[in-house]
C-alpha cells in the first residue's frame, strides 16, 4: 500500500503471504507448474502486496486494461522488459519478442493484476503459451471469482502450482496500518478494531477510516484516540448512504396559476 508520506507498500500478513508464495515459484523444480494465483474480494491488499514483491525480487509487472487485446497485452510486458516494438508488428511477432526477453532471466517473476479480464477476453492462453516457452514464474490477481474461471480452462487450471487467497486485514494488520499512515495520532486497540470490523477488514477502507479518526483528533487537539472519544462518529464502509425516507419531507402542493 502507497501514501505519499509512506515509503513504499506497508507489510502486512498478505504481503508477507504474497512474497512466501513468490518464493516458492522461483525456487521450485523445473518440472514443476509455473503459475501462482492471488485472489479475493477488492480491497485486501492484493495490488500493494504485489508492488512490495514487484520491489523486493525485481518482478515485472502489469494490470490489464478493460480495452486491451492481445496485442496489446504483449505490448505492455515487452515494455516491461525494456523492449522496443514496432507497430507494423503482429501478435505472433510480439508474442516471440516476449518468450525470448522473458526467459532471458528465469528469476524475474511476471505479475499480472486483473487477470480475470484475460480470461473473460479469451486471452489467458497468451500467458500460459508465454510461461510455458519461457519457463519464468507468472504470478495472476484476480478477484474471488479467478480460480472458478480459470478451472473452466482446461490447460490453465492443472498448471496452477500454489494458490493464495488474500485474507482480511485482523488487528496486527490494522495497527501496522495506523504506525504507516497515522503515526501523529495513537489510536487504542477497541477503536482500531472497530474500524477493523466495520471497514470488513479490507485494507483500503481501514485506511479511510484511520484517516477520518486522525483529522478528527487533529481538529480537537487529541495526541490519542480511543472508542469512547469516538462517540458516535460514523465510519467509512464504501456503501452509498441510505435514501432518507420521502415521508420525512414536507409535501409540497403545486398551484397553478
Amino acid at each position: 500500500m502507497t501514501n505519499t508520506n509512506v515509503q513504499g507498500p506497508v507489510a502486512l500478513k498478505n504481503v508477507a503471504s504474497f512474497m512466501a508464495m513468490t518464493t516458492k515459484l522461483i525456487e521450485r523444480a523445473p518440472h514443476l507448474p509455473g503459475f501462482g494465483v492471488c485472489h479475493g474480494p477488492s480491497g485486501l491488499g492484493k495490488s500493494w502486496a504485489s508492488m512490495f514483491v514487484q520491489m523486493k525480487v525485481k518482478a515485472r509487472r502489469i494490470e490489464v486494461g478493460e480495452t486491451w487485446t492481445r496485442r496489446t497485452l504483449l505490448r505492455h510486458i515487452l515494455k516491461e522488459c525494456g523492449e522496443t516494438v514496432r507497430k507494423s508488428w503482429s501478435a505472433s511477432d510480439l508474442a516471440e519478442l516476449a518468450k525470448a526477453s522473458l526467459g532471458a532471466d528465469t528469476t524475474r517473476p511476471l505479475i499480472v493484476d486483473e487477470a480475470d479480464k484475460l480470461v473473460d477476453k479469451n486471452m489467458i492462453e497468451v500467458i500460459r503459451e508465454l510461461q510455458q516457452e519461457s519457463g519464468i514464474p507468472i504470478i495472476l490477481i484476480g478477484e474471488e471469482k479467478l480460480p472458478a474461471k480459470l478451472l473452466t480452462v482446461e490447460r490453465m487450471h492443472n498448471r496452477v502450482l500454489d494458490w493464495f487467497p488474500a485474507q482480511p486485514c485482523d488487528l496486527d494488520d490494522t495497527r501496522v496500518l495506523a504506525n504507516a499512515f497515522v503515526p501523529k495520532v495513537r489510536i487504542d486497540d477497541d477503536l482500531l478494531d472497530t474500524i477493523r470490523r466495520r471497514s470488513g477488514g479490507r485494507a483500503r477502507r481501514i485506511v479511510v477510516n484511520l484517516e477520518k479518526a486522525a483529522e478528527y483528533a487533529r481538529n480537537r487537539s487529541h495526541k490519542a484516540l480511543d472508542l469512547k472519544l469516538w462517540g458516535s462518529q460514523d465510519f467509512y464502509t464504501g456503501e452509498p448512504p441510505a435514501q432518507r425516507d420521502i415521508e420525512q419531507f414536507p409535501r409540497r402542493t403545486l398551484r397553478v396559476a
